[in-house]
């Protein structure tokens, strides 16, 4: 315990303060006013008989240890607070300046989760990659009577957030494995899932992904798959699928833009352009049902291309303007690693910027416009 103040007395006698000196010695020698000198002097160093008192209730004041936020936390803050909204003059000039994208994608913390932040021992059985793994907080989690236990339910997918903030808009998934495809047909069916968005090619130099679709029809766990109808045209194919268990049968729709390759872009924004917009007429169609299932092969590079490109498409359309860092910010807090390279980042940016430039050549094409005409 600090006391408001500390008092040390030192009190020195001198024993020959107290004996008689001899007057012929204080002529002769000068001994007695020596000795008072050097008396005086050592009385002004010692302190004599003052009292020496140390003030330390300055101590008190002394500012508490502040607690130190940890890498995680530190990391969140910057996803949760980073922003930077674009007009769409202001997206078509920095979409040019690719120094300034990469440096700005540089700087944006990747959240990806440690193996022992998921605390579940057997999982690395299910993930395709040892260090893509889904990050706690919004980690899809199987809930049916066989999924009773914690390695039973997990699958290496994440709910991610849409336009708005809407919650569980999508879910970001790695490509399915031979060993998990039940699991991805249990976690559609428990998500109501309409859409299935797939954007990678089964094999590129290494399995990206296995075929997880009847060529007609076929069980997979408790739930039966029925392919009705296939449509192909330049690098896209869209099955119509019925989903099956018990009396209930569901349509899902699914998606499979195999024209993307591996570890590059597109050499054009158009076909994702493409894509993003089909997808999004058919959801609206769907009614309220679950989140659009999207998957490449790890889940987070095409994938979060896909996700971003659709939220930022909303963005300019309702409001003018968009903030794809914060975009890209607000799915890294969701599913780390979202948009995987700067190459991507500034591809996304290409993407948009054909959006708006496509939005441009439309009658009242935004809010601004309507605003202006009226």
């Amino acid at each position: 315990m600090v006391q408001s103040g500390l008092v040390f007395s030192l009190i020195h006698t001198m024993s020959c303060q107290n004996r008689p000196v001899k007057d012929n010695m204080d002529s002769s020698s000068g001994f007695s006013s020596s000795f008072k000198s050097k008396q005086s002097r050592l009385q002004e160093r010692r302190g004599s008989n003052v009292s020496l008192t140390l003030d330390v209730s300055s101590l008190g004041n002394v500012e508490p240890i502040k607690s130190v936020s940890t890498p995680r936390e530190l990391t969140l803050q910057y996803l949760k607070t980073t922003s930077s909204v674009l007009s769409r003059e202001q997206l078509k000039e920095i979409t040019n300046n690719t120094q300034k994208l990469e440096a700005e994608f540089s700087k944006i913390p990747p959240n990806f989760i440690e193996t022992n932040e998921l605390n579940i021992p057997g999982h690395a059985s299910k993930n395709r990659y040892k260090t893509i793994l889904p990050n706690p907080q919004t980690r899809v989690c199987l809930k049916s009577e066989k999924h009773s236990d914690d390695l039973s339910s997990y699958i290496n997918a994440n709910y991610i957030r849409g336009y708005g903030g809407e919650e569980k808009a999508y879910i970001a998934t790695q490509g399915p494995m031979v060993n998990t495809v039940n699991d991805f047909w249990e976690m559609v069916w428990q998500e109501d899932c309409p859409m299935i968005v797939m954007i990678t090619k089964l094999k590129e130099k290494n399995e990206k992904c296995v075929v997880y679709w009847p060529e007609k029809q076929s069980s997979f766990g408790r739930f039966e798959v029925v392919v009705n109808e296939v449509k192909e045209c330049d690098g896209l194919a869209i099955r119509d699928l019925s989903v099956k268990h018990a009396e209930e049968s569901r349509s899902v729709k699914h998606y499979w833009f195999s024209s993307w390759p591996d570890h590059q872009t597109p050499d054009t924004a158009q076909s994702l352009l493409d894509l993003v917009l089909e997808v999004e007429e058919s959801r609206k169609t769907a009614g309220n049902r679950g989140p659009v299932v999207v998957h490449c092969s790890a889940g987070i590079g095409r994938t979060g291309c896909f996700v971003a490109t659709s939220i930022g498409c909303q963005q300019i359309k309702d409001t003018d303007k968009v903030d794809i860092l914060g975009i890209v910010c607000q799915m890294r807090t969701d599913r780390g690693g979202m948009i995987q390279t700067s190459e991507q980042y500034e591809f996304l940016h290409s993407t948009l910027c054909l959006y708006e430039s496509n939005l441009s050549r439309m009658p009242n094409s935004s809010p601004a416009s309507e605003v202006n005409s009226a």
